[in-house]
């Protein structure tokens, strides 16, 4: 069944896609951000609606309260390019904002729209300079809107579900651009095993899973602290609860 259950995905995938290419569009024109926050919160919705096709179920644990007055930073590992639709759906309250290559600017309907007017900044990973003012740049974002930045601090994606260690400057970065922001510690499971197989077929039966843990004050560690406890947290949560 995984093939043509693949299939089937593929199409539903890239109708959604396209159908919320125009529906962002005409929300951005004539209502502006909120209306256009909206669309995104409910395409990724339709995302993850696409993945139960493949009999994909979400999981999702969030004890915590999270304050919709203050920013936030997300910081997560990262498995596969389906862990960004259960964040954006189930902490978009917190108005998701991401860093993101500079690639996806590009060729890819709703997701590019998106990337470009949503908020989110776009780096070019050859050039380190560029990089860190995108990153910085959205740090400010932020804290005048009280919203939130999503970082992946282990660079690439975990092709095993096995976690990475954490690169410092993006995270410190953001720290320094907003020292006012509450840190979000979020860890993946078995998102990787979706493309077990590269994009073709998607696998059948993934069980997501993603748990939001208690949050942490920038004001309350020294930087490098701070950074070694949220990388204690997520990969020990990610090794202690495998499936």
């Amino acid at each position: 069944m995984t093939y043509p259950l693949s299939i089937v995905f593929y199409l539903c995938f890239g109708l959604t896609l396209v159908v919320f290419q125009v529906l962002q569009w005409f929300s951005l024109q004539l209502f502006g951000y909120q209306a256009h926050k909206k669309s995104v919160d409910i395409f990724n919705f339709f995302l993850m609606r696409c993945l139960n096709i493949v009999g994909t179920t979400f999981q999702i644990e969030k004890s915590y309260d999270l304050r919709r007055n203050r920013p936030h930073i997300i910081v997560a590992n990262h498995q596969s390019m389906f862990d960004i639709p259960p964040i954006i759906w189930y902490l978009r309250q917190l108005h998701p904002k991401f860093i993101s290559k500079i690639e996806l600017a590009k060729g890819i309907p709703g997701i590019s729209f998106n990337l470009r007017h949503g908020g989110s900044v776009l780096i070019d990973r050859k050039n380190p300079d560029q990089a860190v003012g995108q990153i910085k740049k959205l740090g400010q974002y932020i804290c005048k809107f009280n919203r939130s930045a999503v970082i992946f601090p282990e660079g690439t994606r975990s092709r095993t579900g096995e976690p990475k260690a954490f690169a410092y400057k993006g995270l410190m970065t953001l720290f320094e651009a907003c020292p006012d922001a509450v840190i979000v510690p979020v860890s993946i499971h078995n998102s990787w095993k979706l493309q077990k197989y590269g994009m073709f077929p998607i696998n059948h039966g993934v069980k997501f899973r993603m748990k939001v843990h208690e949050t942490l004050e920038i004001k309350d560690f020294q930087t490098d602290v701070l950074i070694q406890k949220l990388e204690q947290i997520i990969s020990e949560d990610i090794r202690q609860n495998p499936k």
